[in-house]
């Protein structure tokens, strides 16, 4: 099974942006998807931005990998 993280596109170095997902910020490669730019909310896999996403969806996976990670802390 694959799992994509949601992110926000901060900013754009050539082919690669630094995103942040929770609060995170890490650098990712952007030559998947088409004209990118800060403000942009994405998916990434393995380091490589894969899909574009609205800003609705972005919110809906935050508060599921949110939830899953708070499942996680009362085992």
């Amino acid at each position: 099974m694959c799992l994509a993280v949601p992110a926000k596109i901060v900013t754009i170095d050539g082919m690669h942006a630094w995103v942040e997902t929770m609060g995170v910020r890490q650098k990712v490669n952007i030559r998947l998807i088409d004209s990118p730019i800060p403000g942009d909310y994405i998916l990434i896999h393995a380091g490589f931005a894969i899909e574009k996403i609205d800003k609705e969806y972005f919110g809906f996976l935050n508060e599921t990998f949110n939830k899953m990670l708070e499942d996680t802390e009362d085992e």
